[in-house]
């Protein structure tokens, strides 16, 4: 399916932003393809990871409950299943937070998305942000990579920093803008403060607000080295999501 998409849209954009094109493939490569919706059932799962299949993304990203379901369907397949933790708030208790994410670990999730504590970033009790990542760190096992959400749409430019320093101090591998659940999506400004004060080795990773190849293309080239969507289809083919 992917070979057969145009590769205009790519060549289009090139044209306007003066940045080598990436082919909706390349770009496939990026995508956590993701369904975390409370209404999500087998049949939803099961479609979520057929199409994960057919156009090459990198991952599905599910709630815990849906996560055996979605390695048995993965299985053999080079689509990676990824779950997350204490979504969407991060409020939770650091112990009941880290076992939800060992609990996803043993289903067959070989990536977690833990939602930082946001409110205890807000009130400058920095121990707590991170003693929470560094709790979940510590039950992701070897190969087991480790996403934290920040949620840049409620913090300010220094609470975003402070987030990703501490993200590095706690030796996790990306740092993500969003949950898809607040009051905004990723911003390419937001991606670029992430990349620069995270420094080439961390992922940093865009979800919420890309709604468009255009979005993606944008995303990528503020730093961003995943995206999380659920209207991933739509990107790669040059169609505009509705919402974000």
């Amino acid at each position: 399916m992917i070979g057969r998409i145009t590769m205009k849209v790519s060549d289009q954009i090139a044209k306007v932003s003066g940045v080598p094109p990436i082919s909706p493939a390349e770009l496939s490569r990026y995508i956590d393809h993701t369904l975390l919706k409370a209404d999500a059932g087998a049949p939803d799962i099961d479609r979520l990871c057929e199409e994960a299949k057919q156009y090459h993304f990198f991952s599905v990203c599910v709630n815990g409950a849906n996560v055996i379901q979605c390695a048995g369907n993965l299985q053999g397949s080079d689509v990676k299943v990824c779950s997350v933790a204490g979504f969407p708030l991060g409020a939770m208790a650091v112990k009941a937070k880290a076992y939800e994410a060992a609990l996803a670990i043993e289903d067959g999730a070989r990536e977690i998305d833990m939602v930082m504590n946001i409110g205890a970033m807000k009130a400058g009790n920095f121990k707590l942000v991170e003693e929470d990542m560094a709790a979940i760190r510590k039950v992701c096992s070897s190969g087991v990579l480790l996403k934290v959400i920040i949620e840049t749409c409620l913090l300010t430019t220094e609470e975003i920093i402070r987030s990703c320093e501490i993200a590095k101090t706690c030796g996790l591998d990306f740092v993500k803008t969003s949950t898809g659940f607040s009051t905004a999506g990723a911003a390419p400004e937001h991606i670029a403060l992430m990349r620069k004060t995270v420094g080439p080795v961390m992922g940093v990773k865009a979800a919420g607000g890309v709604r468009s190849f255009q979005d993606a293309v944008n995303m990528i080239n503020a730093g961003a080295t995943r995206l999380g969507t659920s209207g991933g289809i739509n990107i790669i083919r040059g169609q505009t999501v509705k919402g974000y």
